[in-house]
């Protein structure tokens, strides 16, 4: 892509196949799953978008991810129903199971119109993230193996240094890079200023389906240790997918050392019982092992001058609130609609994100804490449990799925111009 760095922002320039492009230059970090979507609405509303990823590649796998209520709807917005849906799990519901293997409860996809425990839209966060991917990348720019190295912005820009040596410019840059972003370190200051540790580790992998999974996903848990392990079908039937939860009331393993992960968790879920040993057989033949603690992120503001954040980068709700995907993709719609109808001016723009998404996140957070307490250890020390049955509680989780105004932004013009193609961070000038 031809780009003069010298242009402070909003001068018409050129994109790829030659095709004239106005609007702010936006530097997204992280291509999973906010990343993208993020870069969709960016483009819908007319901005000329890269997306940096770190990665060489998109990552496979991952941990089966939801979208209910309002999420949908954004999802629907998107023109992305069908092709999220085609690369759904299609799993029926789910059976918790004691030692043996006996079902003591079950849940169905169909609980909740679709949004309980087991949502209707269920898909592998790495499949979610190839539909977005296959959606933006032929009028977005993706680099991947690269990453933000440096920035430094004015009143009209933001300055880039990339890893691999590249400076560029741009009008606004987004982290959705993730719980351990980056970018959130070097703007806003250190990790442990804004994670919250809610006292568990979770691991997922994926694995030969030998399990006879049909549909149905399967969980133990033992309430005297804390611990839990899962299987899930998958749209493969020859591979399932598997968790395993932990209490931990500290985390000190490298959240890149895979082995040291692998180590840990085989140490942790000895004796477990059930079909762990199992399915623990197969963690060194695994493509797509992830484990890392439970957290959230919490912040007073998600924005600084013209650096924003998004998704778990800027508010991690954790696994446990079975929202994160949710708040990715309706952070990615509000974040988009308020900056281009603020007329891409980073103080109204962002500020109004905030204004809509807070009320939101607090709600899905609460959700993530509350279930993070009910899989504690039991114990005379432990906080006791609040009733679930009560009003308060489906008063909060009605906000916690539906409880955000999506604005249609009918007055912001669109833009379907094409920008740049896919690039490796060798082939940036």
């Amino acid at each position: 892509m031809s780009v003069d760095d010298s242009d402070p922002g909003h001068a018409i320039r050129t994109g790829g196949q030659g095709t004239r492009v106005s609007g702010p230059r936006v530097l997204v970090a992280g291509a999973s799953i906010a990343g993208p979507a993020l870069a969709h609405w960016l483009r819908r509303w007319g901005a000329e978008v890269t997306v940096v990823e770190r990665a060489p590649e998109l990552r496979p796998g991952g941990q089966a991810v939801d979208a209910r209520g309002v999420a949908k709807e954004v999802i629907g917005r998107m023109g992305l129903d069908a092709a999220v849906r085609a690369a759904c799990t299609d799993t029926a519901g789910a059976h918790t199971v004691d030692v043996d293997g006996q079902v003591l409860e079950t849940f169905r996809v169909d609980d909740d119109d679709g949004d309980g425990f087991i949502a209707d839209i269920e898909i592998l966060r790495g499949d979610l993230s190839q539909v977005l991917y296959d959606d933006t990348s032929d009028v977005v720019e993706y680099v991947f193996g690269d990453r933000i190295a440096g920035l430094a912005q004015d009143a009209d820009g933001v300055d880039v240094v990339f890893a691999g040596g590249n400076r560029r410019r741009f009008d606004l840059v987004v982290g959705a890079d993730g719980l351990h972003s980056e970018l959130r370190a070097t703007v806003f200051g250190p990790h442990e200023r804004f994670l919250r540790h809610l006292g568990h580790v979770l691991a997922f992998c994926s694995v030969p389906n030998e399990f006879g999974l049909d549909r149905w996903l399967l969980e133990y848990q033992d309430q005297r240790s804390g611990r839990s392990a899962l299987l899930r079908p998958i749209q493969d039937a020859t591979r399932a997918m598997a968790m395993f939860s932990f209490a931990s009331a500290g985390f000190d393993v490298d959240h890149r050392d895979v082995e040291a992960q692998k180590a840990l968790l085989r140490k942790r879920m000895a004796g477990l019982g059930w079909l762990t040993a199992d399915i623990l057989a197969h963690l060194d033949d695994a493509p797509d092992f992830y484990l890392d603690q439970v957290a959230q992120v919490v912040m007073d503001r998600w924005s600084s001058g013209r650096v924003g954040l998004l998704g778990d980068a800027a508010f991690s709700s954790s696994p446990m609130s079975g929202q994160g995907t949710g708040l990715a993709l309706v952070g990615a719609y509000l974040l988009a609609g308020e900056l281009a109808a603020a007329g891409w001016d980073p103080d109204a723009g962002f500020a109004r994100y905030e204004a809509r998404m807070r009320s939101y996140v607090e709600a899905n957070q609460e959700i993530g804490r509350l279930n993070a307490r009910s899989r504690g250890v039991p114990g005379p020390d432990a906080e006791p449990l609040p009733d679930f049955t009560g009003e308060w509680f489906t008063e909060l989780v009605g906000r916690a799925i539906n409880g955000v105004e999506l604005p249609d932004y009918a007055g912001v013009p669109g833009s379907t111009v094409q920008a740049g193609p896919q690039t490796s961070s060798s082939d940036k000038p």
